[in-house]
């Protein structure tokens, strides 16, 4: 589900903090949820249909059907404005015409989603026990609200 979360996020333009706000959650939450850490619970979903009625809750929580439902489509990205975006693109200033647009790829199954996970834990644990990877920050809270950060030098 957090794969879905992610495109359901990346659809509606919207950060991660914004979205939490917006359904009244913790921002730690969604960020749990997004690293596949924890699983959203049943007021997660309830706030999100809430706050956000178009979204397939099937979809969302099993990957069937569609992302929309209603008949709303999903934003090309293709068609959105420049509004909010650093930089415009300018238009080629060739003669040659446009090429054709490749097609969309097909959306990956669960299954496949599944196995892409793993594959990617897998190679994940090949560099933990070659020792690629590294500790270098370590935070602690402390239950005063306080907290100190440790980070290597």
């Amino acid at each position: 589900m957090n794969f879905r979360l992610q495109q359901f996020l990346s659809a509606e333009n919207i950060t991660q903090a914004q979205f939490a706000d917006e359904i009244g959650v913790a921002r730690a939450s969604v960020s749990h949820i997004l690293a596949g850490r924890n699983k959203p619970g049943f007021d997660f979903i309830a706030n999100m249909s809430r706050h956000y009625p178009f979204v397939n809750l099937e979809w969302l929580i099993n990957g069937k059907g569609k992302m929309y439902k209603d008949g709303r489509t999903e934003p090309d990205p293709t068609s959105l404005s420049a509004e909010g975006q650093l930089f415009e693109a300018e238009a080629p200033k060739s003669a040659s015409p446009a090429p054709e647009p490749e097609p969309a790829p097909m959306q990956a199954t669960p299954a496949q989603i599944v196995e892409k996970e793993q594959v990617k834990q897998e190679q994940l644990e090949v560099k933990v026990q070659q020792g690629v990877r590294k500790i270098v920050r370590i935070v602690v809270f402390y239950d005063d609200n306080s907290y100190q950060e440790l980070q290597e030098v």
